[in-house]
């Protein structure tokens, strides 16, 4: 999408794209989740995914020029004076023209959100206490930050093997697969040996009240429609916490990762350049992640919720400091100044994404821990899905009128820069008072747990 149609699009396809198939997903993920037990409901998640992955890289993108209209036919179909105009109409005109690439994005978008953000964290919310959460959660990403590093050498690999875009996303489409298959092989070892060591603990003896407590559970969930789950999400002063640092965290990032991706746009137009780029970033992203994890689990150990749940906000605003003076005060028009600009915006979103993987997403998580059932599975779906994906959206509606009122994001940089400190306080603020309901929760649960 960057490299067919700009970053700019972007921002337009998470507020029409993006957004609405959040909502749809949360809809279809809570029905399932009255009706489907945890693994058929992993499997009914991630499935239909995948397949549209690999259909898309078999089938959709190698026949898309008989599935795409050509811009000619789109001129017609607007007017040429639309298409010409530049700004967002001419955005318009290109995911249009592109619109098969744009439908990979929009479904990539909300299953990175629902793969990650439901499928795992749900499973190690069900199956870890809170005293174990203090130490797992931040070495739960430990592992997975190995992910990037392999992939990205992988994505380097495939676009160093052909010259052809095709046969590269012909490659990933075929690694996709693959991984899926393993993911849930995994998923089902991983239910086997928890139910293994829960018989061992002698939860096996109790096996008649656990049922009639997944019936009457299953009863609750069926009696909850989605709309009364928005209003118990919105009447919860802790989740409504929660949100907040999702949204915040959404917002930032997107305004950081769109600015970002236009000015990579300026310097690699070829989509296997762009790829061979994103690939060796992703493997920083992952090694990097190593460090702030192992840092971050001592973090989370010693100084607490608390430190942990802040130091993502304050690092994204004090890395952006001198991004924000490359590309508003001084800007980008010499070639120099461009590749300074992208060399400081890497870095800054290096260690965003690594101080979001390695503490915020742990403690997010862990937040999620004291709550009743009820909160973890609807809640933690609304929140998780339609939040994260609101945050992103609300971000790029705003950048939207920025780029129709100055034609491309690098010029409203000034005006991202004000709403980006803005939303940066709130985030913070909002972590410090959901620290203190937290810690409150977590104390409560473990005085009931001891009384049991």
């Amino acid at each position: 999408m960057v490299t067919q149609c700009g970053a700019e699009a972007i921002a337009f396809l998470k507020v029409y794209g993006v957004l609405p198939g959040a909502i749809l997903f949360t809809a279809v993920f809570a029905e399932l989740s009255n009706k489907l037990s945890r693994q058929p409901l992993f499997y009914a998640t991630c499935t239909p995914f995948l397949i549209f992955f690999i259909f898309f890289g078999f089938v959709i993108y190698p026949n898309r020029h008989m599935l795409e209209p050509s811009m000619s036919t789109i001129q017609n179909m607007l007017g040429s004076n639309f298409t010409a105009s530049g700004g967002g109409s001419e955005v318009i005109a290109k995911i249009i023209n592109n619109w098969t690439s744009a439908l990979f994005f929009i479904v990539s978008e909300v299953y990175a959100s629902a793969s990650v953000g439901i499928l795992f964290w749900k499973f190690a919310n069900d199956v870890v206490s809170v005293e174990q959460a203090k130490l797992f959660y931040p070495l739960f990403p430990f592992m997975s930050s190995i992910a990037p590093i392999v992939a990205g050498q992988f994505v380097i690999l495939c676009a160093n093997q052909t010259d052809n875009f095709e046969s590269y996303l012909g490659m990933l489409s075929a690694a996709i697969g693959v991984s899926g298959v393993t993911m849930c092989v995994l998923h089902h070892i991983a239910n086997v040996f928890v139910d293994r060591t829960e018989d061992k603990k002698g939860l096996a003896n109790e096996n008649d009240n656990d049922d009639n407590n997944k019936l009457d559970t299953k009863k609750k969930r069926r009696k909850m429609s989605m709309s009364e789950s928005f209003h118990f999400l919105s009447a919860s002063q802790y989740l409504r916490l929660v949100t907040l640092l999702v949204l915040s965290y959404g917002i930032l990032s997107n305004f950081l990762e769109l600015s970002w991706k236009s000015l990579l746009k300026q310097k690699y137009k070829d989509p296997l350049e762009y790829s061979r780029f994103m690939g060796n970033f992703s493997s920083l992203v992952g090694m990097t992640t190593l460090f702030v994890i192992l840092a971050g689990s001592n973090i989370i150990k010693l100084l607490g919720w608390r430190v942990g749940a802040v130091t993502t906000p304050v690092v994204m605003s004090v890395l952006a400091v001198p991004y924000f003076i490359c590309i508003v005060l001084v800007g980008v028009d010499s070639p120099v100044v461009l590749n300074t600009a992208i060399d400081v915006g890497t870095i800054m979103i290096l260690m965003s994404r690594a101080s979001k993987y390695g503490l915020f997403d742990p403690t997010l998580q862990m937040s999620y821990i004291p709550l009743d059932e009820e909160s973890k599975v609807k809640g933690k779906a609304a929140i998780d899905v339609l939040a994260s994906r609101i945050g992103k959206s609300g971000a790029s509606f705003f950048q939207q009128g920025l780029i129709i009122a100055f034609g491309d994001i690098i010029t409203a940089a000034s005006a991202v820069m004000m709403v980006f400190y803005g939303v940066s306080m709130v985030w913070i603020k909002g972590a410090l008072k959901l620290s203190v309901l937290y810690t409150a929760k977590s104390k409560e649960q473990q005085s009931h747990a001891k009384k049991e």
